[in-house]
């Protein structure tokens, strides 16, 4: 009787340690979840930010490059794109295609001097700069905040816990070059050898 004792005392003990692990566990991974999904919506925010900045920059541009019709046209696509996206991998993908649109039309705005001598332009330029700096710092704080969670739901013995309770790895990371992780350099002043462009009739 007493051997029975023991032996229920001690299951009862391993019991009540595995059951304690098992919560702390969990709820460690659902901090870590939810800590993705905040790290995602101050993304998404610098995300919005952009794309309400682009009509008028593109607008803008359209008053002296009017017959720059093939970038537009792939702005508008990428913009609708991202705005359209339910996902955060939807979302990146969309972003990615943005982000080289706008590289082109700025590349392209070099080639009227005018156009960059435009207060509005100006304007806009410098709230872009800003929102494309912003984008990069949050997305790179999502980026750690999201390796965080994913080593956390393959650690032994997190992974048993983390696939009785539902949390899977999560791969919607931003996977971009160096370069489209910058913000866009702004240079106002046409290049010493440039020769002037003809200036568009309004």
């Amino acid at each position: 009787m007493g051997k029975t004792l023991i032996i229920v005392v001690v299951l009862l003990i391993i019991a009540f340690v595995l059951g304690s692990s098992f919560i702390g566990i969990k709820n460690t991974l659902v901090t870590k979840h939810e800590a993705v999904n905040a790290a995602w919506s101050q993304v998404d925010i610098a995300l919005q930010r952009r794309a309400d900045l682009i009509p008028n920059l593109v607008e803008t541009v359209k008053g002296y490059a009017a017959q720059e019709t093939t970038i537009f046209t792939e702005i508008a696509k990428a913009r609708s794109a991202l705005i359209g996206a339910k996902t955060p991998s939807d979302k990146i993908a969309a972003n990615g295609s943005l982000d080289s649109a706008i590289s082109r039309l700025l590349v392209i705005t070099e080639n009227y001097p005018q156009l960059k001598s435009n207060e509005n332009f100006m304007r806009l330029q410098d709230e872009l700069a800003g929102t494309e700096n912003r984008i990069a710092q949050e997305r790179r704080a999502y980026n750690d905040v999201l390796q965080d969670y994913n080593t956390s739901v393959q650690l032994f013995p997190n992974s048993i816990v983390a696939g009785m309770s539902g949390f899977k790895r999560n791969d919607a990371y931003f996977k971009a070059d160096e370069g489209s992780r910058t913000a866009p350099k702004v240079n106002f002043n046409p290049p010493a050898q440039a020769a002037p462009a003809a200036a568009p009739s309004r």
